[in-house]
């Protein structure tokens, strides 16, 4: 049977201090295993549909680490590959607290799927008769290669006829602004639904709100997002935009919606705000994608439906440490319902 979804990117081991340490306190660190495509990929399994993920691991314990954690959340493993060369890529997690930011350290130079080049995955036999094909804006970042490789799979997923999916996802620690922008905006001809932020499509593409959010976030108002998905429909042809919306009320507490907008119809729909007590947000974002694709498995068309469904989704992410979003499809219809605090028994 061919898969519902498919993704293709990087996974890295995550390292996380203890009881919320900061890195130089730390003794010991609580080792998982994350990374933007694997995340949604993982999300969509757990929604309970049939998901792929591609990339290249080492041939060494990490990477059979990472290819464990894959199948153990059931999502297909057949398309990752152990490369000759590059190494398991790492990120270092420290969590914050008012007025502290959490913040994230990266060593993933020369990681084995940055090696990538295009020729090496068999994109016609990955992506027959798949629905859905998503990828981020981290995997181009990750090197010249993979930027090639991300371009030759989107081509390949249009010619397949699958839908393709992808997370804007700007990571400064990567590029710059204007080399993301150099090579994302070639990728876009490819996209029929555009997964972004408040902030990327201003940093990206030079997009901004004409009133959106103040500098920190504290305060956000979802109008100037409309304006910001009918100009990115309009200059590169997106069937569908969506953008989540986070208003930072505090480290550990925060506001969490979206909007999605339906650029054949010129329809706006919007989710009711989420209040979030983060217990760890790393992966949010990750988790509304994979939500959103599998309420358009479960409901094809109805994006009411959808972006209330990826908001929820994505909402229990936040009370879950991990990259992964270990839920299951009845906790998130339990959610969108109304939900209730009262413990379960």
């Amino acid at each position: 049977m061919p898969h519902d979804v498919v993704t293709f990117g990087e996974a890295m081991v995550r390292l996380a201090p203890q009881n919320d340490l900061r890195l130089e306190q730390a003794r010991a660190l609580d080792v998982t295993v994350g990374g933007g495509e694997l995340n949604v990929a993982v999300g969509v399994a757990r929604l309970g549909f049939k998901s792929a993920w591609v990339s290249r691991l080492p041939y060494n314990a990490l990477g059979r680490m990472v290819l464990g954690k894959v199948r153990e959340q059931g999502v297909d493993a057949a398309h990752v590959g152990f490369a000759k060369e590059g190494r398991c890529g790492l990120y270092f997690l420290e969590q914050g607290a008012s007025p502290r930011a959490a913040a994230v350290l990266y060593d993933r130079a020369d990681s084995a799927i940055s090696k990538i080049k295009p020729g090496e995955v068999d994109w016609r036999a990955v992506l027959d008769g798949v629905q859905f094909f998503h990828v981020s804006g981290i995997t181009p970042a990750l090197s010249k290669s993979a930027a090639d490789t991300t371009q030759e799979a989107l081509a390949a997923a249009r010619a397949a006829g699958c839908t393709v999916s992808y997370d804007l996802n700007y990571r400064a620690k990567l590029w710059t602004p204007a080399e993301s922008r150099a090579c994302q905006e070639p990728l876009m001809q490819y996209v029929d639904l555009l997964i972004t932020t408040e902030e990327d499509t201003r940093v990206v593409f030079g997009i901004e709100a004409p009133k959106g959010a103040d500098e920190n976030f504290e305060k956000l108002d979802s109008a100037g997002y409309r304006d910001v998905a009918e100009q990115l429909v309009e200059r590169f042809k997106f069937k569908h935009v969506a953008i989540t919306l986070r208003q930072n009320k505090s480290v550990w507490f925060n506001d969490w919606w979206g909007l999605f907008y339906d650029g054949a119809e010129r329809k706006f729909y919007e989710a009711p705000k989420l209040a979030a007590e983060i217990v760890d947000r790393v992966g949010a974002g990750d988790s509304f994608a994979a939500g959103l694709l599998s309420a358009l498995l479960i409901k094809p068309g109805d994006y009411d439906h959808a972006i209330r469904f990826a908001v929820a989704a994505s909402g229990l992410k936040h009370s879950i440490p991990g990259d992964f979003n270990i839920i299951t499809r009845a906790e998130v219809e339990t959610l969108m319902k109304g939900g209730g605090l009262r413990i379960v028994r």
